[in-house]
């Protein structure tokens, strides 16, 4: 299976633009890969130089933020098949949605959470929850 991941609150704690701390992640991000599947890192992280936006709560300050989750899987020794998309689906659709089977994102409803907040007050990914998911699912076994 392709399985599109997001970064922030859902592999690390929520601490953009810094990279949160480790939340669990990292052991079933691995079982997956060692079972077979691919991992697409989808986030709303980019490299950008000046970012704007009326937004107060969207950092005006310019990094290599995307550079930065992508370097966190490789100190982890976690493959990506994909970044921000999925490397086959430019051959069936444009779409910017990256195509994958399974999705797992503190945003998506239904995904199981850690209602102790990390340090921005915001819950994050239950990765112990996640792991069982995925076992009955068959994804790890």
């Amino acid at each position: 299976m392709d399985i599109v991941i997001d970064f922030d609150g859902t592999v690390v704690t929520h601490e953009f633009p810094n990279v949160g701390e480790d939340i669990g992640a990292v052991p079933v991000l691995k079982k997956l890969v060692s079972n077979g599947h691919n991992l697409i890192l989808f986030t709303m992280r980019s490299d950008i130089e000046t970012p704007q936006s009326d937004d107060p709560t969207i950092s005006s300050i310019g990094g290599k933020y995307l550079s930065e989750a992508v370097n966190w899987f490789k100190v982890n020794d976690i493959p990506l098949y994909g970044i921000q998309t999925n490397p086959t689906q430019n051959t069936w659709t444009h779409s910017p949605k990256a195509y994958g089977q399974i999705i797992i994102d503190d945003a998506a409803l239904g995904c199981p959470l850690l209602n102790h907040p990390d340090p921005t007050g915001r819950p994050f990914v239950d990765w112990e929850k996640v792991e069982k998911m995925l076992k009955s699912k068959g994804a790890i076994k």
